[in-house]
């Protein structure tokens, strides 16, 4: 029948959700073991990963429950919410590519200030305390601060963080045409008659 066939497509986009169902529990799966072993304290950080986790494993479930029975609702809701990622990943991919490095030094301090429990973790991997200076009379969790040898942790962090961005923008862009790949396999799947259903049904 060749790859423009009804069962082409249809294995296809079971292939592109189990795909979904992998990267979503994998997603669940760190965010838990860096709970589990205190490599992440941030509850924010945490939850938020594994938010995003659940809610792709859904969807991921939603489209290969849909592919594999042909269900047009099913299809039709999950196109829709697919496209709405592709928009949303695309997006904040093309931002993290393109950030400049004020912009990245702003964010970067305004995501230090807004959680205690992320300074606490970045001050314990990176051996370094405070974000621009180091304050003796606060408390840090560095295994330098005792010795009063810590430097400031600005400049560690943003010698990772271009790195980081442009890792995080190349993986989102990625996964964003895999999502408008989903888009275009649903749409066409859900206009092909199944061979082995009655002729004159409804697709």
């Amino acid at each position: 029948m060749g790859c423009a066939g009804f069962t082409c497509s249809k294995h296809s986009l079971c292939a592109l959700n189990i795909l979904y169902v992998m990267v979503s529990l994998l997603m669940i799966g760190i965010a838990a073991w860096g709970k589990w072993f205190g490599l992440v304290s941030s509850f924010q950080v945490v939850g938020g990963i594994i938010g995003v986790g659940v809610f792709l494993f859904f969807v991921a479930l939603a489209g290969l429950i849909g592919a594999m029975k042909h269900h047009q609702v099913l299809l039709f809701f999950y196109m829709i919410i697919l496209f709405m990622l592709f928009i949303v990943q695309f997006s904040v991919s093309s931002a993290c590519l393109a950030i400049n490095r004020e912009q990245q030094d702003h964010l970067l301090e305004v995501g230090w200030n807004n959680s205690q429990s992320t300074q606490r973790d970045v001050e314990k991997s990176l051996n370094c305390c405070g974000f621009k200076q180091v304050n003796p009379n606060t408390t840090c969790d560095a295994a330098c601060f005792p010795n009063h040898s810590c430097f400031p942790c600005a400049g560690m962090i943003q010698e990772h963080a271009g790195g980081v961005l442009s890792f995080v923008g190349g993986i989102g862009l990625f996964f964003s045409f895999t999502e408008i790949l989903g888009v275009w396999l649903t749409y066409r799947y859900r206009n092909q008659k199944d061979p082995r259903a009655n002729p004159s049904a409804f697709l």
